[in-house]
């Protein structure tokens, strides 16, 4: 399948291959660590990097759960099999512990020409063997650093790829870091051929994973998408949530019932806690640490009231990944049905409550676009974008623009959303926010108001600021 998007993964890389090639920095060979959330694409854009290098490369996957020995030899058998200059000269090695295997790359790989090695799934080698990262780091500093040679090290457990560079572990100071994100709004709406508005509920679904993007077919609508994904239940729009879920949180654990009461709408600690619970609350001590960890791995996100007013208790929960939580919104309850063929009814169902998950679910991607469009001329200060409420979540704002998050020294700008498919953003909607505005700590009469809507915005109103659909796309684009 041709590789599509990721133009800006795939520049940061050959920069930093382009580096090694021109003998830039302290050592010949840099480190790159490549982390990002499972089935994101991290494997695939890396591959697709080197091929289009042009340079040999060798590329080594490990397996969860197999022997360190077994791993050392499937180490050296891909080096032997690669087109590395040096291939010839391990065919056949045996290493006895993981210095000895890195130091056979570090046989395989030119001294005069630049060369690309990729090690993928680094905390499962981390896991099987505690010698790896000390092993890396003495093979790195003494055998191929001083060389031409980009290393690349791939992992899903983004706590233990970031806890690899932390300080105190052997490899701190090594590597430079890079995350790989799903597909943005942009790559999202080139893939599908939809208008701006239409892409956005594409990005909504399909949270730019690019298994489930690559298959919308272009110019398809979200409810022919979902109709055709339906009628296959190993459609990776159905497949993805599961395989991703069960490789990290199985579905009897306290983490999986944290992910599925978030998903279905809970916000707070304490309704998390009663609906993760199931007869009785979970305690404080057992949530907490959840809550943590899931924060840590990027499944699950954390935000505060912005305002002038700290108000670090108040803090809402939500799924960061916008097709994760349509999957559990809709898709897990749904399979059932899918299965014996009744996709009918699970379409049926996402359509009774769209407009109103939807509601909700683009407001993050709508404050993190804004992100990206500001500062500008208007708001030359304006570098945080969040939300506000209070404890009644009444009244509760979409969009409060400041200098600066948690806690502003100054709020810029006080704003609504308003994302139906046929109602404009108007004279109802903004006597409600001139309403609320004051409850927010630092907004006063004066605060210029601001409004994003998927259908308009009434002419007559006096917004300093309005945006669209199209706005947001334009947000993604590259300058």
């Amino acid at each position: 399948m041709e590789f599509q998007g990721r133009t800006g993964d795939l520049t940061v890389l050959a920069e930093q291959y382009r580096a090694v090639a021109a003998g830039e920095g302290a050592t010949r060979g840099r480190a790159v660590t490549v982390t990002g959330r499972r089935r994101v694409g991290k494997s695939r854009l890396v591959q697709e990097f080197c091929d289009r290098s042009g340079a040999p490369y060798v590329v080594f996957q490990a397996t969860r759960g197999r022997s360190p020995v077994t791993e050392r030899a499937d180490f050296i058998a891909a080096m032997a099999q690669s087109a590395l200059p040096g291939a010839a000269l391990v065919a056949g090695l045996q290493a006895q512990d993981w210095n000895q295997a890195l130091r056979s790359l570090a046989l395989a790989v030119p001294d005069d020409s630049p060369s690309i090695a990729v090690i993928d799934e680094v905390p499962w080698l981390v896991e099987q063997d505690q010698e790896f990262e000390g092993a890396l780091q003495t093979v790195w500093d003494r055998h191929l650093s001083p060389k031409p040679v980009l290393l690349l090290l791939v992992g899903s457990d983004m706590p233990v790829m970031e806890a690899l560079q932390s300080y105190g572990r052997p490899f701190f100071g090594r590597a430079a870091r890079m995350t790989v994100q799903p597909l943005h709004l942009a790559d999202v709406q080139a893939m599908t051929e939809l208008g701006a508005a239409d892409a956005v509920d594409a990005q909504l679904i399909t949270g730019g994973f690019p298994e489930i993007v690559q298959s919308w077919r272009p110019g398809m609508s979200r409810t022919d998408f979902l109709r055709a994904s339906f009628a296959n239940p190993l459609s990776p729009l159905l497949m993805a949530g599961q395989l991703s879920l069960l490789g990290e949180f199985p579905e009897t654990s306290h983490s999986r019932a944290v992910l599925e009461s978030t998903g279905s709408g809970e916000r707070t600690f304490s309704t998390i806690a009663a609906r993760a619970g199931g007869s009785s609350a979970l305690p404080s001590g057992t949530l907490s640490p959840l809550l943590t960890m899931l924060q840590a791995k990027r499944v699950l996100a954390a935000d505060l009231p912005l305002s002038t007013k700290p108000d670090s208790k108040n803090k809402r929960y939500r799924i960061a990944d916008p097709y994760l939580r349509f999957w559990l919104a809709f898709l897990q309850r749904g399979i059932p049905l899918i299965e014996r063929g009744r996709g009918d009814l699970a379409l049926e169902r996402i359509e009774r409550s769209w407009t109103a998950w939807r509601g909700r679910a683009v407001e993050p991607l709508i404050r993190e676009s804004l992100l990206r469009l500001l500062p500008d001329d208007e708001w030359p200060g304006t570098e945080a974008v969040g939300g506000w409420w209070n404890r009644q979540n009444n009244p509760e704002i979409d969009l409060i623009g400041a200098d600066r998050e948690p806690v502003a020294r100054q709020v810029h700008f006080v704003g609504s959303v308003k994302w139906l498919e046929n109602h404009a953003f108007g004279r109802h909607e903004y006597d409600a926010l001139v309403r609320d505005m004051l409850a927010v700590p630092g907004a006063t009469p004066e605060t210029p108001l601001v409004a994003v809507s998927r259908c308009g915005v009434a002419d007559d109103l006096p917004l300093a600021a309005r945006w669209g659909p199209e706005d947001l796309l334009r947000a993604w684009q590259p300058l």
